[in-house]
């Protein structure tokens, strides 16, 4: 059987740790990237600091909406992989490209001339909204590059390469790094831009990054722009259950900020330290969810639901000591948290609501796990319809909040676990019995 000739039926634990490492090292370049531009930026002052953040943030909510293109094409590409129809993932790879290129261009349509507008609904005014519109409006031309970048890593990860999206977001942030360097302050020949120099260099970086992957695909694969149209009107309906999915779980994370910042300074600044360190750790727990997408993608394309259930058994072991181990240091490491990030006067309404996230983390283990599980499937219906019916109780939960009680943060996050928890109970019972003609049923 073709199935024997894939590593992870010999060794599968080694092999789900090996994919799964440069999945997260990627994962994890942009965000110190970002770290570093926001130390280079913040030696420019308040205004361009606060640009900086409103521009970010109004960019990468946008650009998340088109996550739908990875996550196709990874699970399409190693469905085709598994199958042995190389043909096949060379369409999916062209057209989810093509796709990619029509989206980003729409965008620096939609951004160009609301850059003002979108600045205002952030907040910001005066000269914070002139900086945060040349930053948006300068990054603007790089929206087709995000999105091919996020095809081609799918594309690849999708015939289980995980070692070329590490190289390319390694190098392509290194560039951003130096570039950064270079124009905001005007060093080398470059003149002194402040924060339109940190959008100049992101850019320029992402468009080269995203070149090399077009190259490397077309390199692998080729490319070809004869098109299905039932692989994009099925392209467009993963878009589609992705989309209320992702603008769900983004309502629920804007809601439970603006809930915290109500109760007060000390909550909304303890809210946001722990929030930061929930997503940095969300990283680990997603590479395993990514690697478990492509192996289970690959087996269902080898018809081998056996095998793919085994890469879930084996994902879910791996994920969920993960979980424990990243709740025993953000327990442990709670001090190094405080002295860093904690205001002395927030201290007291930190510790009971970063105690009720560290006791999460294996309950996000599984519903990550199940989540790249069910990415790797083509579930994707199932799982709007789950983050529909969780994000609901998450919502209720957080509305129930007394906002004036002593330890009302805590309870923020014990309705964020409750959101978490039925994520992870959704995800856990599609695979383990299979409710509801669950395709792991077959």
């Amino acid at each position: 059987m073709k199935t024997l000739n894939h590593p992870f039926t010999k060794n599968p634990h080694r092999t789900l740790l090996a994919l799964s490492f440069p999945v997260l090292i990627s994962m994890t370049a942009e965000p110190l990237t970002a770290l570093i531009d926001t130390a280079f930026v913040a030696s420019l002052g308040s205004v361009s600091l606060a640009a900086l953040g409103v521009g970010i943030t109004a960019l990468s909510s946008l650009f998340w909406i088109f996550n739908f293109l990875n996550i196709g094409a990874q699970t399409e590409v190693a469905q085709a992989y598994g199958k042995g129809h190389p043909e096949k993932a060379c369409d999916i790879a062209s057209l989810s490209l093509t796709v990619a290129v029509g989206f980003g261009l729409m965008l620096i349509l939609l951004i160009l001339p609301s850059a003002d507008w979108l600045a205002g609904l952030m907040g910001a005014s005066d000269d914070v909204q002139a900086e945060a519109v040349s930053y948006m409006q300068i990054r603007a031309y790089g929206a087709p590059a995000v999105l091919l970048m996020m095809v081609s890593f799918g594309v690849l990860r999708g015939l289980q390469d995980m070692r070329t999206p590490l190289w390319i977001a390694l190098g392509m942030n290194a560039l951003n790094i130096l570039l950064d360097w270079m124009m905001i302050f005007g060093n080398g020949p470059f003149p002194a831009m402040g924060v339109a120099g940190s959008a100049l260099a992101s850019t320029i970086s992402q468009w080269l990054g995203a070149l090399v992957g077009v190259v490397i695909i077309a390199r692998k694969l080729g490319l070809t722009f004869s098109f299905a149209f039932a692989d994009l009107k099925r392209l467009l309906s993963v878009g589609g259950d992705l989309f209320v999915r992702t603008g769900l779980l983004t309502f629920f994370l804007a809601f439970t900020t603006r809930s915290a910042t109500r109760i007060g300074a000390d909550a909304g600044a303890a809210h946001q330290a722990i929030r930061q360190v929930f997503l940095f750790t969300g990283l680990a727990l997603d590479a395993y969810a990514s690697t478990v997408q492509s192996l289970v993608g690959y087996f269902v394309g080898q018809d081998s639901w056996v095998w793919a259930k085994k890469v879930v058994v084996v994902g879910a072991k791996w994920s969920l000591w993960t979980g424990f181990a990243l709740g025993a240091l953000m327990w442990f490491g709670r001090d190094l948290v405080i002295d860093i990030l904690i205001p002395a006067s927030a201290v007291g309404v930190f510790l009971p609501a970063w105690a009720i996230s560290s006791l999460s983390q294996p309950i996000n283990s599984i519903a990550f796990l199940t989540d790249g599980a069910h990415w790797g499937t083509g579930d994707f219906r199932y799982l709007r319809n789950a983050m529909i019916v969780s994000a609901l109780i998450g919502l209720i939960g957080v509305w129930l909040v007394d906002l004036s009680a002593p330890r009302a943060l805590m309870g923020i996050w014990i309705a964020v676990s409750a959101f978490a928890i039925s994520r992870a109970t959704f995800g856990f019972l599609r695979v383990w019995p299979g409710i509801w003609q669950s395709p792991f049923r077959d």
